[in-house]
C-alpha cells in the first residue's frame, strides 16, 4: 500500500480504514489530500483482501472542507487553472462514489462544505449526535458545485434547496431526519455500531455487494418499462450463474458457511 502524506490507511481483518490526518487544520483538504484520497480509494478498490472501507477523521473534526491556504491560491488562478483544480476534486469524489467496495463514513465533530461531499460519496454514513454539518459555500460567494451530485443524492432535492441557499449549520439529528445520515450513535457506542455494520458487510458475498452497488446507481430514477425489466432480469440471471451466486445458494441449502467466509 502506498504511503500518504495527508492521511493514514490501516487494513485489518479485511477492513481498510482511511483516516484524514491533518488535525491541525481540522482535516481541511488541499490538492495534496485530494490526490491522496483518490489514490487510496483507487488502490483499496482493487485490493482483493479488502471487503469494506471506513472513512474517518483524526482530531476534533471530521473535515472542515477546503483548506484556506489552498483557497487563497485559487484566487489568483486563471479560469483554466480553476477548472483543472475543480476537476481534480470532482474526480476524487467520483473515485470514492464508484469504489467497488462498500464505503462507510464515520463522522464526528464538524463536517463542512467539501467534507459533506466526502461523506455523501460514501454508501453508509454513521455519525455521533454532536456532529455538525454545513454547506457554507454561498457565505464565501461560491457554490457547492463539484460535491452537488453526491450531496443531492444523499440529502434529497428539497433539503438541498434549503441548505445550499442558506448555508445554515445543521445538527446530526437533522441530517438523520432528512435521510442523509443512516445511523445516529452516541460517541461511546460508535465503535460498536461501526463493528456491527462492518460485520454485516464483510460476511456477504463480495461479488454480490459490488454488483448491488452498481445496481442502485444504474436503476435509480429509471422508468419501470420493458427495458428496465429486461435489464434487471439479465442481472439476476447473470449473478445466479456466477461462482459466488451458485456457492451462496448451495451453502444455504447445505446449511454450511459459504466459501467466501473461509
Amino acid at each position: 500500500m502506498t504511503n500518504f502524506d495527508t492521511l493514514t490507511v490501516d487494513i485489518n481483518d479485511k477492513i481498510a480504514t482511511v483516516t484524514l490526518n491533518r488535525p491541525d487544520v481540522r482535516n481541511a483538504f488541499n490538492e495534496h489530500s485530494i490526490n491522496d484520497l483518490a489514490r487510496a480509494f483507487s488502490e483499496l478498490g482493487r485490493n482483493e483482501d479488502v471487503r469494506a472501507i471506513v472513512l474517518a477523521g483524526n482530531g476534533p473534526a471530521f473535515c472542515a472542507g477546503g483548506d484556506l491556504n489552498w483557497m487563497k491560491k485559487m484566487a489568483h488562478y486563471t479560469h483554466e487553472e480553476n477548472e483543472a483544480d475543480a476537476m481534480q476534486l470532482a474526480q476524487m469524489l467520483r473515485t470514492i462514489y464508484l469504489c467497488p467496495k462498500p464505503t462507510i463514513a464515520r463522522v464526528h465533530g464538524d463536517c463542512y462544505a467539501g467534507g459533506m461531499g466526502l461523506v455523501s460519496a460514501c454508501d453508509i454514513i454513521v455519525a455521533v449526535p454532536e456532529a455538525n454539518f454545513c454547506l457554507s459555500e454561498v457565505k464565501l460567494g461560491l457554490i457547492p458545485a463539484t460535491i452537488s451530485p453526491y450531496v443531492i443524492k444523499a440529502m434529497g432535492e428539497q433539503a438541498s434547496r434549503r441548505y445550499f441557499l442558506t448555508a445554515e449549520r445543521f445538527s446530526a439529528a437533522e441530517a438523520h431526519r432528512i435521510g442523509m445520515v443512516h445511523e445516529l450513535v452516541a460517541a461511546d457506542a460508535l465503535d460498536a455500531k461501526m463493528a456491527e455494520v462492518l460485520k454485516a458487510l464483510v460476511t456477504n458475498s463480495p461479488n454480490a455487494v459490488k454488483e448491488a452497488k452498481v445496481l442502485v446507481r444504474d436503476i435509480v430514477g429509471k422508468p419501470v418499462n420493458d427495458a428496465l425489466l429486461a435489464d434487471t432480469a439479465a442481472r439476476i440471471a447473470h449473478i445466479r450463474a456466477s461462482e459466488q451466486g451458485r456457492e451462496g445458494v448451495t451453502s444455504f441449502l447445505e446449511k454450511r458457511k459459504p466459501g467466501w467466509l473461509n
